[in-house]
């Protein structure tokens, strides 16, 4: 009886390990083949042209209010907290450090990886299911230069421009906050951001933002690319994409942290 118990338990805690193993495998693979077509002719100007537009010019409006806000945000909540210490003048300094670092980078990948990735595994998981990959195959044409290599090259290229600009309207949403209902100066609080910029925080920031922009396109395009069963499997894809790349950006930003401020 103990010795079917003990197999029960190997067994039940052997499949989902066994899973996870074949899934890493795959997803191994999948990234070492994308990576050789990325550098490997031929390209495809076009729909990297495309990519950059969809992930980049329409993902302005979302990536702009989702810093500016928590810019704002930032401004108000550390005014509370240093009021209390009598350190009011160092707010310009934390809103510059935290929108840079760490807020611009990671809002922003997860705003990108609810719209565009989602987009990319629904239209290539429509691909899969609907044969269309197999007709490029057929017609031979590299699924993976044609589909993946531009979403990933765009994803990697975009998003640091992104976030850039999210710096910028996020710290311009500090300032707003901090002249117009916190009573700073003007002129004080814009020369406090320009004496405690760093290179390293606006780096940090941009590194980041390459490595999710990578996540966001290799998730999309792998949970696609591997979709089957009709529109359900489409939606399972969509969804699997979208939550696979919001862990692992915050795993990842966890990692560029320690590797950039770790002493």
């Amino acid at each position: 009886m103990q010795k079917k118990q003990i197999e029960h338990f190997l067994r039940t805690l052997g499949k989902p390990l066994v899973k996870f193993i074949i899934g890493l495998g795959e997803l191994t693979s999948f990234i070492v083949k994308a990576l050789y077509h990325c550098f490997v002719p031929p390209y495809y100007p076009k729909i990297f042209i495309r990519q950059l537009l969809d992930m980049g010019f329409y993902s302005l409006p979302v990536v702009g209010l989702t810093t500016i806000f928590a810019g704002m945000v930032i401004a108000l909540q550390s005014y509370t907290g240093f009021a209390r210490f009598g350190a009011e003048s160092a707010v310009a300094s934390v809103v510059l450090i935290s929108v840079t670092r760490e807020l611009a980078p990671v809002l922003s990948a997860l705003m990108v990886a609810g719209r565009i990735g989602a987009a990319m595994a629904a239209e290539i998981g429509t691909m899969r299911v609907t044969e269309q990959i197999d007709a490029l195959i057929t017609l031979s044409t590299n699924p993976f230069k044609y589909l993946v290599a531009p979403r990933l090259w765009s994803g990697v290229i975009v998003l640091p421009l992104l976030v850039l600009i999210g710096d910028i309207i996020g710290i311009f949403g500090g300032y707003v906050v901090g002249v117009y209902k916190l009573g700073f100066n003007p002129a004080n609080y814009i020369n406090s951001t320009l004496q405690n910029i760093e290179a390293i925080d606006i780096i940090s920031g941009l590194t980041k933002a390459a490595v999710f922009g990578f996540i966001i396109a290799l998730m999309g395009c792998y949970n696609g690319y591997r979709s089957k069963g009709g529109a359900q499997g489409v939606g399972e894809a969509t969804t699997n994409a979208v939550v696979s790349a919001s862990i692992l950006i915050l795993i990842f930003n966890y990692i560029l942290t320690e590797v950039f401020f770790s002493k």
